[in-house]
């Protein structure tokens, strides 16, 4: 048995006796990226390509006007912040911020980096990097959120979302010029 900090008694894993599992899910998430860098390296992409791998998690920084604040992405791809529901994709000279979720049934998307899209694990609704669809069931495109420019963050309204064929004109502007 192991006993946690907050005083939790659990099983101890039979086949993890003795192992070095990390504490946290972030931690093994970080450990993990960095060990897929390394073998990345290894095999002979630089060490700059690797670590600009397009896709991150993320956690936004809540404030009391309901906005979320990011740093403006590096480089092209996408940040998932899982808590506060927002895909962030930087992708062509512009920023992006999307709902998590497809908008045919609310299944989560992932990004696919390979192919430089998204994805809905449900249905397999496929959208562009900028949340255009093109294939699938849905019927939309993906939901921007608002997003603007502050200094070198973005900042987002998690409360609004922005549907495509209801708003159009504000879908196309919900970005952010780079």
């Amino acid at each position: 048995m192991t006993t946690r900090p907050n005083d939790e008694t659990i099983p101890d894993a039979p086949d993890c006796a003795g192992c070095d599992l990390p504490e946290s899910r972030r931690r093994f998430l970080r450990d993990a990226f960095v060990s897929v860098a390394g073998a990345l390296v290894a095999v002979g992409m630089s060490r700059a390509s690797a670590l600009a791998m397009p896709l991150e998690f993320t956690e936004g920084t809540r404030h009391a006007n309901q906005t979320v604040s990011y740093p403006i992405p590096a480089a092209d791809g996408a940040q998932i912040d899982k808590k506060n529901e927002v895909i962030l994709v930087r992708w062509q000279g512009a920023v992006y911020a999307f709902n998590l979720s497809c908008p045919h049934q609310n299944a989560a998307v992932k990004w696919l980096p390979q192919d430089h899209r998204f994805q809905c694990t449900k249905h397999d609704s496929k959208y562009t990097p900028v949340g255009v669809y093109t294939s699938g069931r849905a019927t939309r495109n993906m939901d921007r959120l608002p997003i603007r420019r502050d200094g070198d963050s973005v900042l987002v309204d998690i409360n609004r979302m922005i549907q495509s064929d209801k708003d159009p004109s504000g879908w196309a502007a919900a970005t952010v010029a780079l």
